[in-house]
């Protein structure tokens, strides 16, 4: 997030940190990295250094309706993910320091939360990048232990859209102008242009879903892009846990695997189960469709020309033309 979140201060997180982990932080530093999470480096009293996350509470909607709901999907994802390290033994696993009371999330201030992790002196992967045969090889190695992990309560993975009605509203709403800030009505305009083929995707998404609920479910990761790979060392670490959940091996695969076929039969050999392309296409025009459910809402709300509005609209727009540009046999 290139912002900083409203309503929270360094010394509110200084203060939660202090309660929960008994941290003192004596350094703060804003690292403006990654979406969907606000993050400091902090560095302690006795030289050790920490990373620190912030959630919006009320910008987590595939962990539920209401603040008490994101908190409570929050916090069981962040218990799943110090599950898989610590008794699964899955080392690459970044997962969350217990607090004091042994809580992997706590309150700050009534729309966030604050989580402490190790600090990691290594580099992820962009949004994007290319990833070499040999990189997608050790990522299918680590799903593939992943997806045959049992950790204790795991949480279910939603297969539908989380902001579904959001985006319909939207386009129930193409008539009027949107007056919610400076990017509303340019965002309605170049949904209106769009809104046939987006209607059309998400009738092919409804299809493929239904055929994706009767699969098998494994513990998943949800988005194991190369922005959430760290190359530490000659070691990977697998990070961002806020999305893990139960669901079909396809919702982390779609973002591994190659035309090749090379990753499919590798995960077919470690696994025994075979990789369904139909389950491949549903959640790769899912993440576009979520995308733009996301950025839609981000716009059509209250909001201010800021580094994070402005993202938002340019990846609306990047979204919505590469959503044109899909053929049928592309998704179907």
């Amino acid at each position: 997030m290139r912002a900083r979140p409203e309503g929270v201060g360094e010394g509110d997180v200084s203060l939660a940190l202090a309660e929960g982990w008994r941290i003192d932080a004596a350094a703060m530093r804003y690292a403006a990295v990654g979406g969907g999470s606000y993050h400091w480096a902090v560095r302690d009293g006795a030289g050790r250094q920490w990373f620190v996350t912030v959630d919006d509470l009320d910008d987590k909607a595939w962990l539920g309706d209401s603040r008490p709901a994101v908190m409570a999907g929050l916090r069981s994802r962040m218990e799943t993910a110090l599950a898989l390290r610590r008794d699964a033994g899955l080392e690459y696993v970044l997962a969350p320091v217990p607090g004091c009371g042994g809580e992997t999330v706590r309150p700050v201030g009534p729309r966030h939360a604050v989580a402490v992790f190790p600090f990691l002196a290594g580099t992820p992967g962009r949004w994007g990048e290319a990833r070499p045969a040999s990189e997608r090889a050790v990522l299918i190695d680590m799903l593939a232990a992943l997806h045959q992990s049992a950790p204790a309560g795991p949480p279910v993975a939603a297969i539908g859209l989380a902001r579904r009605e959001d985006l319909n509203a939207a386009l129930r709403n193409l008539g009027q102008p949107w007056r919610a800030g400076p990017f509303a009505e340019p965002a309605r305009v170049l949904l209106a242009g769009a809104a046939d083929q987006i209607r059309y995707l998400l009738e092919i998404f409804d299809r493929l879903a239904g055929a994706v609920r009767a699969s098998e479910f494994v513990v998943t990761h949800g988005e194991p892009h190369p922005g959430n790979v760290m190359r530490v060392g000659s070691r990977r670490m697998l990070i961002d846990w806020d999305m893990v959940g139960l669901g079909p091996p396809e919702r982390d695969l779609w973002m591994v695997v190659s035309e090749t076929g090379e990753e499919s039969r590798r995960y077919a050999d470690l696994t025994g189960r075979s990789v369904d392309p139909a389950g491949l296409a549903m959640y790769r025009l899912r993440w576009i469709l979520d995308d733009i459910s996301a950025f839609v809402n981000r716009l059509r709300i209250e909001h201010r020309r800021t580094a994070d509005t402005e993202h938002a609209w340019l990846a609306l727009k990047e979204t919505v033309a590469g959503a044109a540009q899909l053929r049928p046999d592309s998704v179907e």
